[in-house]
């Protein structure tokens, strides 16, 4: 069996000689096209390097505009050249940038078992939505006088006025739309009927205003003339969700002998490694089996649409509340705990082998763990720098840091401005101790009207982020202690915290770590109630606390 190869040629002629020499010295007579309008002095050079390969031939050149005639004129060239020769029996088009993945020996096999066989993928354009941000059935009965790519808005106008005026082009009778791929193999029987077709002018006239026509003319014609089609392209031919074709490089070459295929396109041209070792035999014997690959690209793609959680970057910034996923992996905030546990931060640290930070959000300076001067992700210790994008410089620690389990202290009005994302975030974890900051204020020595109007602010603050936590809308997992109850039980809390934060290692537990002094705390609150305030204990547990005593002196100077 011969196989003829028609090769169409536009740039990297260096590579496309090297291809067409692959195809050559397997026994292929390959007919190659080069674009009209690559200047001449490069296709003499070109069409001079392979002046010593009997097996090559060139044919008539037009030029090939993408979306054009142009490229069927070619194509039909070519065969018409090929099938000048009485030996070939199918006919493979190819690109200067398609590499034979498997031998042609096995290629010959595979065709052999199938001789009344097309393969060539053809798509009813009625019954299947096929393009990619294009147009449909509309292609074939519309005019399309101007170039898509060269005069953009002379196109899309042209067909803003038909659809306004309502002009329709009555198909050629007796055909129904196809498409589909390129790149096909067809027998010599189909080609020749193709081209020896009484009403081949008919059909060119008419093709010859239908938009890219290269994916239309075959695919339609085959479905007049074939024995048998076989909807599918023997070439390996990715494109992305612009419809544009994928680049294979070396790193792509377990995938490429994978998938089985006798042809890939479309070849980086410094992917040295894959001209090197292609074609080869393939890892196993039988017809192509793209599957697997058609499985990967499917996710990939889906990740390049929807993105990867947590990862934000200026190719794919997601639209407000359109994320998939706001953080990369679940973390811990912890408000309240360093407060009441002063040594919390290095116990949970040793209980649960996570990394746990002091305030990241510190107005003064990000407090990372260890007192480190910087993390994962090239972040700083800068507030400056942390406070120009706040929720970017989380998710990036949470990113950069995936594999680890983060874990942060806060006060109220710290993350004000992240509250909501948080909150939102299924990832997050959080741990509040409502009013723990009162253990700080309380030990503070500064003025009573200073610390009763921090206290007011925090207040303030907390309260709106405990409505936005219970909120109806908070995806995140929340567990609230109040302080009295943790006080009175800070075994409780800090067990509630590890099984938030994650399970400890195994081995021995940590000691607990201390809890904070509060032996001035009930005087404190009670100034504060005094003075107006809602302390953030309940008044019945004031009460149970008991009243320190008060020198006359001091009874006198209030």
């Amino acid at each position: 069996m011969t196989i003829g190869v028609i090769m169409l040629t536009h740039a990297d002629f260096g590579r496309a000689a090297r291809v067409a020499r692959i195809w050559a010295a397997q026994g292929c007579p390959v007919a190659i096209h080069v674009d009209a309008r690559v200047p001449r002095g490069t296709f003499e050079g070109f069409r001079d390097a392979l002046a010593d390969e009997p097996r090559v031939r060139f044919t008539r050149r037009f030029g090939c505009e993408w979306g054009t005639w142009g490229i069927v004129a070619a194509t039909l060239a070519a065969a018409r050249a090929l099938l000048a020769d009485a030996a070939v029996d199918h006919v493979y088009l190819a690109s200067g940038s398609c590499l034979p993945l498997r031998p042609v020996a096995e290629l010959a096999a595979h065709l052999a078992e199938h001789p009344d066989t097309d393969f060539i993928e053809s798509v009813s354009a009625a019954d299947v939505g096929w393009t990619v941000a294009g147009l449909n059935e509309e292609r074939f009965t519309l005019w399309f006088p101007f170039a898509w790519r060269r005069r953009r808005w002379l196109f899309d106008r042209s067909v803003e006025l038909q659809r306004r005026l309502g002009l329709r082009r009555r198909l050629p009778e007796g055909i129904a739309p196809h498409l589909g791929a390129q790149w096909w193999c067809l027998t010599r029987q189909t080609l020749q009927a193709i081209l020896a077709d009484p009403r081949r002018a008919e059909f060119e006239r008419h093709f010859r205003h239908v938009w890219i026509p290269d994916e239309s003319y075959f695919q339609t014609l085959a479905r007049r003339h074939a024995r048998r089609i076989e909807s599918r392209s023997l070439t390996l031919a990715k494109f992305d969700i612009n419809g544009r074709p994928h680049l294979f490089h070396d790193d792509h070459a377990a995938l490429l002998r994978q998938s089985n295929c006798f042809v890939a396109r479309k070849i980086w041209p410094g992917a040295e490694r894959l001209y090197a070792e292609f074609p080869a035999p393939a890892p196993r014997p039988g017809p192509p089996d793209p599957e697997r690959i058609e499985q990967l690209f499917a996710r990939a793609e889906a990740e390049r649409r929807s993105g990867r959680p947590g990862l934000y970057n200026q190719a794919r910034f997601p639209r407000k509340d359109a994320e998939n996923g706001k953080t990369a992996a679940p973390y811990a905030v912890l408000q309240g705990v360093a407060d009441l546990f002063p040594e919390a931060g290095p116990w949970l640290a040793r209980a649960t082998g996570h990394t746990v930070h002091g305030r990241l959000f510190h107005p003064g300076r990000v407090e990372f763990a260890n007192g480190d001067r910087g993390a994962p992700g090239g972040l700083c210790d800068s507030p400056a720098l942390r406070d120009r994008d706040r929720r970017a410089f989380l998710t990036n620690l949470i990113w950069a840091a995936r594999g680890q389990r983060q874990a942060f202290m806060t006060r109220p009005g710290e993350t004000e401005d992240l509250t909501w994302f948080i909150a939102t975030d299924p990832n997050a974890r959080i741990v509040v101790v409502p009013g723990a900051w009162v253990l700080a204020l309380s030990r503070a020595p500064r003025p009573f009207a200073e610390l009763r109007s921090r206290a007011v602010a925090l207040q303030k603050a907390e309260d709106a982020q405990i409505a936005i936590l219970t909120s109806a809308h908070a995806k995140a997992r929340v567990r609230i202690w109040p302080l009295a109850e943790a006080i009175a039980a800070p075994e409780g809390v800090l067990g509630g915290i590890l099984d938030e934060v994650g399970a400890p290692p195994p081995g021995p537990m940590a000691p607990p770590p201390r809890l904070a002094d509060t032996s001035g705390l009930p005087h404190f609150l009670r100034l504060l109630r005094d003075s107006g305030l809602r302390p953030p204990v309940p008044t019945d547990v004031l009460r149970a606390w008991p009243r320190p005593a008060v020198s006359a002196a001091a009874r006198a100077a209030r």
